[in-house]
């Protein structure tokens, strides 16, 4: 039986732990850029991480009056080009999100991205990597 490897957006619907991410992304009409040639690498916060977000949040978000805001918080989450955990161990780094602003990667005692903890990382992807984050990641809006 061999493992097909499959885009971003599959793999995290293949998952079933990013159930509130998949619904999410759909709500902000990223399905089609995530499923694109990329590379990207993702900080994809499970379903747990949503849950520790205020009660009504993830409602609120997924309106269509939010969409931008959404957006914003989504493409802060994902980084142009393939950065596996290898890449980033013993380092700091600060690469610009996708979203336009900083992240900070810090991967000298585990890999944490803004405090997030990576709980996963190195999730292979046709069009990138996921690494999965214990938080939602909020940028400056």
């Amino acid at each position: 039986m061999s493992t097909q490897i499959h885009d971003i957006v599959d793999t995290a619907v293949a998952a079933g732990t990013f159930k509130t991410l998949v619904k999410a992304v759909g709500a902000a009409e990223l399905v089609s850029t995530l499923k694109g040639a990329g590379p990207f690498t993702v900080f994809a916060p499970s379903d747990a991480a949503f849950a520790k977000l205020p009660a009504g949040t993830v409602e609120s978000l997924v309106k269509p009056e939010n969409k931008a805001k959404l957006t914003s918080i989504l493409k802060f989450h994902v980084m142009a080009g393939k950065v596996m955990a290898a890449d980033v161990k013993g380092k700091t780094l600060k690469p610009a999100s996708v979203q336009g602003q900083t992240l900070n990667v810090d991967g000298t005692h585990g890999v944490t991205v803004n405090g997030a903890k990576v709980t996963t990382a190195d999730i292979a992807c046709t069009n990138g990597v996921i690494h999965v984050i214990d938080t939602v990641i909020m940028p400056k809006l």
